[in-house]
């Protein structure tokens, strides 16, 4: 029996966003795994070949993150259909697709389709800007009906080229890392939530910047707005990526 799997990393939400919207397309009942969540066992996760896995993962730097492809390769694909989806902050997702398609292909899932969404920056969010908005929703749903015909039908059997290259582009990871302010309670929810515990929960008031992967999490959670990254880091980043995101960038689908 076929069934469906929302597999999504989406520390601010922008990736979930996009993932839902394809879900719902689907109109399927299903199962969600967060990838965020680092006290799950993900080599417990082994699926059929019946079943569909839509895996929806933010771009860091033209790459998806390195705890996201650890974790994947922990879940036994068995031969599952995926359909790998790039979310990307109306720059550019470089390498991103193709490492998560192959990530998958290693953890023994068969892509059949592929996505390229754009959602909010999840550092400067005055890029994309409101996105996913109606018009991404009605690329969205038409590459979703797509997909969907086309498993049901069975025409969608072959893994599709996808944009990128071997090897893929080097990132060092984000400078700017979130830092506490005065009003921290040390209530201990960015420690709880943080995908790669960077924070420690004993002192949430501190980051540990060799683990931080900057993907705003803790800036999301925090319920007193206490956590922040350097506005003048965050300034001159805005400089450099104005140029790169000035135009609206395209959904993409890829069969």
């Amino acid at each position: 029996m076929m069934k469906l799997y929302e597999i999504t990393f989406s520390p601010t939400g922008g990736t979930k966003k996009v993932a839902d919207m394809i879900m719902d397309r689907f109109r399927w009942e299903s199962s969600f795994i967060d990838l965020t969540d680092r006290f799950t066992d993900f080599s417990t996760y082994a699926f059929d070949k019946e079943d569909v896995c839509i895996v929806a993962v933010p771009s860091y730097g033209g790459r998806i993150p390195a705890i996201v492809g650890e974790r994947l390769r922990q879940m036994k694909g068995n031969h599952a259909k995926a359909v790998p989806v790039t979310v990307y902050g109306n720059r550019a997702y470089d390498d991103t697709m193709l490492e998560l398609n192959d990530t998958l292909i290693e953890a023994g899932f068969c892509p059949v389709a592929a996505i390229a969404a754009v959602a909010e920056h999840s550092i400067m969010r005055q890029f994309g800007a409101g996105r996913p908005d109606e018009e991404d929703r009605r690329e969205l749903v038409d590459f979703t009906d797509k997909i969907k015909r086309g498993i049901q039908n069975g025409s969608l059997t072959e893994t599709p080229h996808v944009p990128g290259n071997r090897p893929y582009r080097s990132f060092d990871g984000v400078p700017m890392k979130p830092r506490s302010g005065k009003n921290c309670t040390k209530c201990g929810l960015c420690a709880e939530k943080c995908p790669v515990g960077a924070i420690p929960t004993d002192m949430p008031m501190s980051t540990d910047h060799s683990k931080c992967i900057t993907c705003m999490r803790c800036i999301a959670v925090c319920p007193q707005k206490n956590r922040s990254i350097s506005k003048v880091l965050a300034a001159a980043g805005a400089q450099k990526l104005k140029k790169a995101c000035k135009e609206r960038k395209r959904n993409e689908l890829f069969i």
